[in-house]
């Protein structure tokens, strides 16, 4: 009966213990800089296709969406100003973070779990290295700073999006559609949204590359991994968005005088 939040518990638990030797290995070793870089470029280049495809919808979809409800109030000219509000706040983020997990994190957990069980890591011990400087770090710093870069070409696409669907479906021209987009799109949202990304791209990092740095039982084992984090990493990402939507309206609140 409670083996199961036993379980999860101890999941838990392992993870945050294993950041915390993560962060410990940084103050006592050095960060491999060209291997960090290496691997931001690759993260990035994976998924900035992707992302860019699906910001260019989702900008779309949420243009249709706001115009059927603004329309009936006259009030056009605010579209874009709403779609891309939404988009930074709440979709961007949480989709950067989806696309991250189904191809980053599901690949950097087969790849750290090929080198535990083929005895790699063991290897980097016995030739006096600390794995997690050498290939730990590097990864964790690669997704949180693709995030950031990724969200950018993500919202700068669904503006894109927008304003097009907005031409085409609304009938208002570009200029109409990015003119209120300072007026709503505020300090307060754009930090909502930094701060999402970087709450999903931790959460991320921290499952895939726990999950593949833990993996035993030769190549099935590898497989299990990264089944289990594509799953944890899609329960943990929903667990936080509520979180981060709580702190940043309550944070909004505060900002506003409420």
């Amino acid at each position: 009966m409670f083996s199961m939040p036993l379980k999860v518990l101890s999941e838990i638990g392992g993870c945050l213990l294993f950041l915390r030797d993560v962060v410990g290995s940084l103050r006592r070793g050095r960060l491999p800089v060209h291997e960090t870089f290496e691997q931001i470029w690759r993260v990035t280049m994976q998924s900035l296709g992707t992302t860019a495809l699906a910001g260019f919808f989702v900008g779309a979809i949420m243009t249709i969406q706001f115009s059927l409800q603004v329309k009936a109030y006259g009030a056009l000219g605010y579209l874009g100003g709403l779609a891309t509000s939404g988009t930074i706040r709440e979709v961007g983020p949480l989709l950067i973070a989806f696309m991250l997990s189904g191809k980053v994190g599901a690949f950097t957990s087969a790849e750290l779990g090929t080198m535990r069980v083929t005895e790699q890591i063991d290897a980097i011990r016995c030739l006096g290295a600390n794995p997690y400087n050498e290939i730990i770090l590097p990864r964790i710093i690669a997704i949180v700073v693709s995030s950031f870069f990724l969200l950018i070409t993500g919202l700068l696409m669904s503006i894109a999006g927008g304003c097009l669907l907005g031409m085409v479906f609304s009938g208002i021209n570009a200029e109409e559609y990015l003119r209120h987009i300072p007026t709503i799109v505020t300090l307060p949202s754009i930090l909502s949204g930094l701060f999402k990304c970087f709450v999903f791209s931790i959460v991320l990092a921290s499952i895939c590359t726990y999950k593949g740095f833990t993996t035993t039982g030769g190549a099935k084992g590898v497989g299990r991994s990264v089944v289990n984090t594509a799953v944890s990493t899609m329960v943990g990402l929903v667990i936080a968005d509520w979180l981060t939507t709580l702190i940043a309206e309550a944070a909004m609140q505060v900002y506003l005088g409420y």
